[in-house]
């Protein structure tokens, strides 16, 4: 009788080692920002993201590649987009989750600016700052988003939203580990429902709804965030305080950094 070997994670791991040599050999040579860009595990970000189909992964990451060279995200600099972030209404936390990922902070009622394609590109700005502020190891993001003063007169369009999850799911695939919308009003519900629809499965099941006076959304938000240095907007014990100047400085310096990156 042959006994059947049991599977192990050394089998996970190999056979996802062999489906990026593969991808690799499928998207053929590369050069410059490319070779630096198509790491093993950001091929294993776009194969986890098409369900570790090789062909679907290639097309995904051929048309990021293509979107890259045109947009050129890397060569964004703070000080071109820094009048978008005035208010704050999106920026890099000081802080970690508890797995040690980046957090962004967005405070969607904090909205100063009307121009689709210049908030866009502040966002695209910061993804690529998170991303090289990630620790080594590390590939994803948390997000933590706070309707205080949100209306519907500071709500972005369904059109950009539409816009900013397509960048989101093509081109920066498994980059978001978590999104907490912190206490939404009741009537963004109904814009929920619209962009929703734009979601793939995938993203959808990393988008939490939490409510500071839910014992669940309580204890969830407690077991990724140290409540010591989650804000008090979040049900932490911490003082947001979003500083422009200092802010401006940061980026400043982590600017030079992907110069020289």
């Amino acid at each position: 009788m042959f006994l059947r070997r049991k599977h192990t994670q050394k089998d996970d791991s190999e056979q996802r080692d062999a489906k990026v040599i593969e991808l690799r050999t499928a998207i053929g040579p590369l050069s410059g920002r490319c070779s630096l860009f198509c790491t093993d595990a950001c091929l294993m970000r776009y194969l986890e993201a098409r369900n570790w189909n090789v062909d679907k992964a290639r097309k995904m990451l051929e048309e990021t590649l293509k979107w890259r060279s045109t947009y050129k995200p890397e060569e964004i600099r703070w000080h071109e987009v820094a009048h978008e972030g005035e208010t704050g209404k999106v920026s890099r936390a000081s802080f970690h989750d508890r797995q040690g990922r980046t957090v962004l902070i967005l405070r969607p009622g904090m909205q100063n600016t009307t121009s689709a394609e210049n908030n866009i590109r502040h966002l695209v700005y910061l993804l690529e700052n998170a991303v090289i502020n990630l620790s080594e190891g590390q590939e994803q993001m948390s997000w933590l988003i706070d309707f205080t003063g949100f209306s519907l007169n500071t709500s972005v369009p369904i059109r950009t939203a539409r816009d900013i999850i397509y960048i989101l799911q093509s081109h920066y695939p498994e980059r978001l580990a978590i999104a907490f919308l912190y206490n939404p009003p009741r009537f963004f519900e109904a814009f929920y429902k619209a962009v929703r629809y734009f979601l793939d499965p995938k993203t959808a099941q990393k988008v939490k709804f939490v409510y500071p006076k839910n014992k669940d959304s309580v204890e969830m938000m407690q077991l990724y965030f140290d409540i010591e240095n989650l804000p008090n907007e979040f049900g932490g014990n911490a003082t947001l305080k979003y500083d422009h100047e200092e802010f401006s400085r940061l980026m400043a310096q982590d600017d030079v950094k992907t110069a020289k990156f």
